[in-house]
């Protein structure tokens, strides 16, 4: 730590944090997560475990006049066996809503996934860091510091050379968002670069990111997550999970897809509510899961494995599911005006996979994700989309 200031430091507590449904207090500090308990007890797999707390969307929001402020926290990252480590996960310090500094985290834990297909695990304990901002301007202020969006990671302390206070309500809409790894941020480059955190802030909205790394597989306690959480928009973006880890067939699949919308509607009846199926993936486009990776060539892609002509006994391809999730948006909407459907593709198509591909042949690259932003900017928050502001 730096002795140069005279520090004040503000306890990290659940009314300065934004983007979490539950904290919980460690040896070390406060974790935040983005399932509550009760949904945490009934998850199946170390998958679904470790990127529920991961943060992505997760930030400090507070007023102060600091110049410098300083972050500690314990980060757990996540690397590959036989892989080379990733970069250290990246803060982003925001003024009054535009991004002002980034920092990182050295050290911290380290979990080591030894089988990609099982996500067996093992950790190493590390030291906990700080993340550090300076030179900010020295006047009253609002502050959000996004957590990195894919390292477990433990408050500890916030210091700054000015007082805090959480920020007043902002009185921007929420928005609540579920869906798979894309939207948890795989291969963007920091947090607020990731596609819906992109999205909110062209919509002018308050993001929540349910956004699960290899999870958005219909789990009925993420239903009831999202059921009883508030939020004043939601959307649902749900389909190549499925295909990808080849969990269902077609039979279960949409009464699974009705299950899902029937919870959530129990807690936001008349909520705009936007179901979007996947965007373009070659490999599963027609092929079924499940997916498996592929070293050819030393660079890490990913293959389908499965056999297009079971798709007559009801084994999933994408568009199999964006077929279905049309079907089933449509039948429900003549009850429900405040249902809407999003074909994927038209956030992601053929155009844009051809202007940036998909590197790993699944997740987007950074251009990608501001590409998907823009277009679902355009779609639901643009006039006469979904979640546009409503006059009056």
């Amino acid at each position: 730590m730096n002795t140069e200031h005279d520090w004040i430091t503000t306890p990290v507590t659940a009314d300065i944090l934004r983007g979490f449904l539950d904290v919980e207090t460690t040896p070390h500090g406060l974790l935040p997560h983005r399932l509550p308990v009760r949904a945490r007890r009934q998850i199946p797999d170390n998958q679904l475990a470790v990127a529920e707390a991961q943060p992505s969307g997760v930030r400090l929001v507070f007023r102060t006049r600091a110049t410098t402020i300083e972050l500690d926290t314990l980060p757990t990252k996540r690397v590959y066996r036989g892989f080379p480590a990733p970069a250290d996960g990246v803060y982003d310090l925001l003024v009054d809503g535009r991004l002002a500094a980034q920092a990182t985290v050295a050290g911290g834990n380290v979990r080591t996934i030894t089988d990609m297909v099982t996500q067996s695990s093992e950790l190493s304990e590390g030291p906990a860091g700080t993340a550090r901002f300076t030179d900010l301007p020295a006047r009253d202020k609002e502050v959000e510091i996004w957590l990195p969006h894919t390292e477990i990671t433990e408050l500890i302390a916030l210091r700054t050379d000015a007082p805090v206070e959480p920020a007043p309500d902002s009185g921007r809409r929420v928005w609540l968002h579920h869906g798979s790894s894309i939207s948890h941020g795989s291969n963007a480059t920091h947090p607020t670069a990731i596609w819906p955190a992109l999205a909110a802030a062209r919509g002018g909205v308050e993001l929540v990111n349910m956004g699960f790394g290899g999870s958005a597989l219909l789990d009925p306690f993420t239903a009831r997550a999202m059921r009883d959480t508030v939020a004043d928009l939601i959307s649902v973006k749900v389909g190549i999970n499925v295909v990808n880890s080849d969990v269902m067939r077609l039979r279960a699949f949409a009464p699974a897809v009705h299950g899902f919308l029937d919870t959530i509607r129990e807690g936001h009846p008349t909520t705009p509510l936007l179901v979007v199926s996947p965007i373009l993936c070659p490999v599963q486009e027609d092929t079924p899961g499940p997916l498996a990776p592929d070293f050819d060539g030393g660079t890490l892609r990913f293959k389908a494995t499965g056999d297009p002509a079971e798709r007559a006994a009801g084994r999933l391809t994408l568009n199999v599911i964006r077929a279905e999730l049309a079907r089933i948006v449509e039948r429900r909407a003549a009850d429900d005006p405040n249902l809407h459907h999003l074909d994927g593709r038209d956030l992601y198509g053929e155009t844009d996979y051809a202007e940036f591909p998909l590197p790993d042949e699944v997740h987007p690259d950074p251009a990608a994700h501001r590409r998907i932003a823009e277009n679902f900017g355009r779609l639901a928050f643009g006039d006469g989309g979904p979640f546009a502001t409503k006059p009056g």
